[in-house]
């Protein structure tokens, strides 16, 4: 028993990797996304907040490194929670079905992917991490590698949330629909391009529940200094989201249908 057991423990690290290795082959075979990672900051950063830029300035910052921190955030935001929708259609296609019924049990396959969406949103990271070395964010390489390891995290709770509603849609289409619902809201009620003080009414109490916000405010305060939240409330928020996205999109993903 005990040899069975040691001879399936080294089968389900191989088996997470080869699945971890597919995600990551499948990413960088898509040339219209990593030029999309490189573009979008650009345009928030370059247009979008030096207009703003002219007018005002938040926390002593110019509003173009006041929203890097957002921005960034925005970058893994979007190619995490998506990647629900590689789930959708590897099942429409019947590729999961083929990874579902090997001895890999689903927990081991969810968290292969949920490695996959970390890795991926590292990668866009970097790219937008050196972006902001132009507009005056600057940071030691301690600093870079704490904020990659920030994404990390964040992008393991964003991953799962997005595999667990890739769990129960059908369509690709109803995916990206529901996604976006959800989506825009985390990003605009999360302080990433306003501060959150400036927000009144019933949205002041609805940006606190939002992980989001947490997410945005721990790596400005990382990257420039300027934050609305101390450090200890960020990470318990960022910590317990990422654990309550793990949990429920585990139990999601073995509940899917194949």
């Amino acid at each position: 028993m005990r040899t069975n057991e040691g001879q399936s423990r080294p089968n389900t690290i191989v088996g997470i990797y080869a699945i971890w290795l597919r995600e990551f082959t499948v990413f960088f075979r898509e040339t219209p996304r990593l030029v999309s990672a490189l573009i979008s900051p650009i345009i928030w950063l370059f247009v979008f907040g030096a207009g703003l830029g002219m007018s005002f300035s938040v926390g002593g910052l110019s509003y173009q490194q006041f929203i890097f921190g957002g921005i960034l955030v925005q970058t893994f935001l979007f190619s995490s929670l998506f990647y629900g929708a590689y789930l959708v259609w590897d099942r429409k296609i019947d590729v999961l079905k083929a990874v579902l019924v090997s001895p890999l049990n689903r927990p081991a396959v969810f968290l292969g992917k949920v490695l996959g969406g970390v890795t991926i949103s590292v990668m866009e990271s970097i790219i937008v991490l050196i972006v902001g070395l132009f507009i005056g964010v600057h940071y030691s390489p301690l600093v870079f590698l704490e904020a990659l390891a920030l994404v990390a995290l964040a992008s393991a709770g964003l991953t799962a949330l997005g595999l667990a509603v890739g769990s129960v849609m059908e369509s690709p289409e109803g995916f990206q629909l529901l996604s976006s619902l959800v989506l825009f809201p985390l990003f605009f009620l999360s302080g990433a391009l306003f501060p959150v003080s400036n927000l009144g009414g019933p949205l002041g109490l609805i940006a606190p529940l939002n992980p989001v916000t947490y997410i945005v405010d721990i790596l400005r305060g990382l990257l420039t200094g300027v934050h609305y939240t101390d450090f200890g409330t960020d990470v318990f928020a960022l910590v317990l989201f990422v654990v309550l996205a793990n949990v429920i999109g585990v139990k999601m993903f073995e509940r899917m249908k194949s």
